[in-house]
């Protein structure tokens, strides 16, 4: 129970500090959020939780594929904001992005490769 309680302080703990950080500087708020952290965690928690190889492996691999269809929302939530605000935006981001992941399932899936 205590390993769960220092995963869970640890990996909050970085989500505040960016939230911190991003309060004073858009950049390295961005800087920070775009670094793969808490895959990097989950990577090292996997292990040290002695998880097979294998396993590790796949959380990198999938994880590089769930990551590509985020990346339009970045574009689409600056354009979006200033014209319809803050909720609105946040809504159409996550509907693009649920689309953007649901078109690339269908691509993928065509190459063997499954995320759904």
């Amino acid at each position: 129970m205590a390993w769960l309680i220092i995963k869970y302080l640890l990996t909050s703990a970085i989500v505040v500090g960016v939230s911190e950080f991003a309060k004073r500087s858009d950049r390295i708020g961005a800087l920070i959020a775009a670094l793969p952290l808490v895959t990097v965690l989950a990577l090292v928690w996997l292990h040290v939780e002695n998880q097979p190889q294998a396993k590790i492996a796949n959380h990198a691999w999938y994880t590089f594929w769930y990551v590509v269809p985020t990346l339009p929302m970045f574009l689409a939530f600056p354009a979006l904001l200033g014209r319809i605000g803050f909720w609105p935006t946040l809504v159409a981001s996550v509907v693009l992005t649920t689309a953007c992941f649901a078109a690339l399932a269908l691509v993928l899936r065509r190459f063997g490769i499954e995320l759904l």
